[in-house]
């Protein structure tokens, strides 16, 4: 019974089976599309901001730290 090669399903179903090789259309492929590559340059250009964020206190930071290294060193070699 299982060999036969059709379900039940296919024996009462008269339409045809869409091609997997079949696209959408155009224009919902497309706005699909558009959206997407929106979201996408939306979440670059956030990612850009906080990168740019994160260097500025890297930035900062390491201006800070090498003024303290700078500081100290003056005060050790200023005591004779």
């Amino acid at each position: 019974m299982a060999g036969n090669g059709t379900s039940w399903a296919d024996q009462w179903d008269y339409n045809s089976d869409p091609s997997p090789y079949t696209t959408k259309n155009t224009t919902e492929s497309s706005t699909g599309a558009g959206k997407y590559k929106q979201k996408v340059g939306e979440g670059i250009g956030k990612t850009k901001a906080v990168a740019s964020s994160g260097f500025k206190k890297v930035k900062e930071g390491t201006s800070v730290g090498l003024q303290w290294v700078k500081d100290k060193y003056h005060k050790t070699t200023q005591k004779h």
